[in-house]
Formats: C-alpha cells, sequence, structure tokens
C-alpha cells in the first residue's frame, strides 16, 4: 500500500461525513495559553514562545480551509522520516498562531521544503544557521497580506512570522531539529523561531516573477536555504551597472559559503528594492543579463586568500584563468527578485548554504 492509498470510503469528501478523520493522540491539558505553553515545552513542542492550544475545533477549522483529507500525506520530513499529514500541518499551524486561509500555503511550502535537492536532513543537521527561506508570488500575497514592500524581511504586523513558525514547529515536532540532538548549528538564527516568509513586489519588477521563473506560473512558493539576511547599501551609485556591480562585489565576501571548496553547487538571492529595479530593468530588460553582470562581479582574486586556500579551491575546478574565484559557478544560480521598499539605498543579500537547492512549488487553492 502506499502512502496516499486507503481502504475508507471519501466519497463524502474531506469533511469526513460521520467519520472521525483526525488520528493524532489527544491530551488532556489546561487551555490557559500560559499553562498550556509550558505542558507543551515539557512535552517538547515548543519553541519558547506562547502556544494556542491546538483543540479540536480549532484544528478542523484549519482542515476546512485545506481543502484536503488530514490524513493525505503530503511529504516525509528528514532526518526522522516522518510522515507529515495534513493533520499535523493544521496542528503545528494552529500551535503558531497562523491563519487557517494560510493553510494551502504552508503545504505548498513543505512540500518544496522536502523536495530530495532541497537537501532538508543535511539541512537540519548542519553546523551552519541556515533557515528555509519562503518566497511567495502570486495573488496569494494579497490575499495572505504576506509582505513584501517596506520592512518586508521583518517587522510588518501580520501573518508572516506565524506562518514562517508553524513551518519552524513542523521542523522541530515532525522532521525532528532538536539542538544538540539533530542539530549541530554552532549559532542558530532568529529564522529558526519565526522563519522568513515574505513576498516579491510583482507589480514594481521589470521582469517576470521568481516563481514563474522557476517554473510555476500565479500562485507559488519558493523555498530557498538562506543563511540569514544582509544589507548592501549604495549611496553615490544611480546606474544600473553602479547597482549590479556594488551588489555583485557585496556578495563575494570570502567567508561565504559559496567559497567553500566542499560545494558542489552554490546559489545566491539578491532582492533589489524598486528604485533600483527600475534603472536596472531599463538597462538590462533580459533577466538573464542582470544575472551575469551579478555573478561576473561576485568573485575574488585567489591572491586575495591565503596561500593555503589556493590548492583545495584549484583542485575542485574552481579557479578560473584569470585567477579569480566566483561565489557560484554558475549565472543562473543568482536568483534575482524585486523587495522592499520605495526609499532605495538598500539592497538584501540571501546567501544560501551548501548542496541544497531551490525549490518550487504552486500553492493549490481548494475548489
Amino acid at each position: 500500500m502506499t502512502l496516499q492509498e486507503t481502504t475508507i470510503d471519501r466519497s463524502c469528501g474531506p469533511s469526513g461525513c460521520e467519520i472521525d478523520w483526525l488520528s493524532s493522540p489527544r491530551h488532556e491539558a489546561d487551555l490557559d495559553v500560559e499553562k498550556f505553553t509550558a505542558f507543551a515545552m515539557t512535552e517538547g513542542w515548543g519553541d519558547g514562545l506562547p502556544l494556542i492550544p491546538p483543540t479540536e475545533g480549532r484544528v478542523r477549522m484549519h482542515l476546512s480551509k485545506s481543502g484536503r483529507f488530514p490524513d493525505e500525506v503530503i511529504a516525509v520530513l528528514l532526518p526522522l522520516r516522518t510522515e507529515c499529514t495534513v493533520e499535523k500541518i493544521a496542528i503545528n499551524a494552529v500551535m503558531a498562531g497562523a491563519p487557517a486561509e494560510s493553510m494551502p500555503l504552508l503545504i505548498a511550502a513543505v512540500e518544496a521544503m522536502a523536495e530530495s535537492k532541497f537537501e532538508l536532513q543535511s539541512l537540519n543537521a548542519t553546523t551552519g544557521s541556515v533557515v528555509p527561506a519562503i518566497i511567495v508570488n502570486g495573488p496569494i500575497r494579497h490575499t495572505l497580506k504576506i509582505p513584501f514592500a517596506t520592512g518586508c524581511l521583518g517587522g510588518v504586523a501580520g501573518p508572516a512570522p506565524a506562518i514562517g513558525r508553524a513551518l519552524r514547529l513542523l521542523i522541530r515536532n515532525v522532521a525532528g531539529q532538536v539542538i544538540d540532538i539533530t542539530s549541530q548549528s554552532t549559532y542558530g538564527t532568529p529564522g529558526r523561531v519565526a522563519g522568513i516568509v515574505f513576498g516579491e513586489w510583482e507589480e514594481k519588477s521589470p521582469w517576470a516573477p521568481l516563481g514563474e521563473r522557476l517554473g510555476v506560473k500565479g500562485d507559488a512558493v519558493t523555498a530557498y536555504g538562506a543563511m540569514g539576511t544582509a544589507n548592501i547599501c549604495d549611496m553615490i551609485g544611480n546606474t544600473a551597472d553602479h547597482f549590479l556591480q556594488m551588489i555583485g562585489k557585496s556578495l563575494a565576501y570570502p567567508g561565504a559559503n559559496g567559497f567553500l571548496p566542499s560545494s558542489q553547487w552554490s546559489e545566491t538571492l539578491v532582492a533589489i528594492n524598486p528604485v533600483w529595479a527600475e534603472v536596472i530593468g531599463k538597462a538590462y530588460p533580459n533577466i538573464e543579463d542582470v544575472q551575469q553582470k551579478i555573478f561576473d562581479y561576485a568573485a575574488i582574486p585567489i591572491d586575495f586568500l591565503d596561500p593555503a586556500y589556493r590548492e583545495p579551491i584549484d583542485r575542485c575546478g574552481r579557479l578560473q584563468a584569470d585567477g579569480r574565484v566566483h561565489l557560484i559557478q554558475k549565472p543562473e544560480e543568482v536568483f534575482v527578485m524585486v523587495a522592499g521598499g520605495m526609499g532605495g539605498l538598500h539592497c538584501a543579500m540571501l546567501h544560501s548554504w551548501g548542496t541544497c537547492l531551490t525549490t518550487t512549488k504552486p500553492v493549490r487553492m481548494p475548489a
């Protein structure tokens, strides 16, 4: 029997007719938030922040917005190889405070993170401070009020932090990422509590949306293994080449994971503010030209490093004929999107981790 096969008659639809579809164990717990949070922490379900008790009524409300059967297995999550059902997603979404309407997005995000090329097992176990960043495209950005303008990477009051937190609770409670047990992250990151969830300001972009360029039109989520976020500031430049040079050279700092000789692949993500994007788009209407420019600038001369680094970098084929080492191996591994406020001056860069490769999935809304 496969994961999706069942002997239950489902002709009545996801509502369950007279059958109780919910299969998770019931626990008697105080519904006071503080007392429930203390109880959940002793059970190992919490992240240290207050948790909303996942009562049957709340879980059913979330399930009703998913349009899916509660026992449908969305993915097997690593490192524990646990089946992540729609019901498990709903329970953790309730505890995190994520709105019921976010269930389709959460399901798509789980599907994206579970793709084999995303390397979830390694991402969860590494000494690095990587966290899946979730980028949202399509009309669902407006429906769920996912931030894509001023303050999109943090600080906007809305559901994005709770949605990100729901995914983090799933990684903790279903996948089994626990610090000092299955995860050896040297420092961790605040993103391992609230996640990183933001959208693309498609309406201000001179290029096709990121999700569409990665194969999914309309409502889409892209999972990207981010080593946190960092700022690039330019108060002097006023041309496309000024901005692209500043972006590329800022990306190329020696300690970035992309320069590790052990990295078979590397990617980088750049969120360009709408002011710069307009200038760049007029000069380079083809996104491939933008990627090529950033790729060319995102390199360091091998002589910039101690001689001890030269041999292992050269051995893995990273040293170019001109004596430079590129942060990424190919221009198409530079992911460019438009997001951020209209104040200009700033650009956001999110470096990738290891062999974790970006994945994009459609958000399937219930009929």
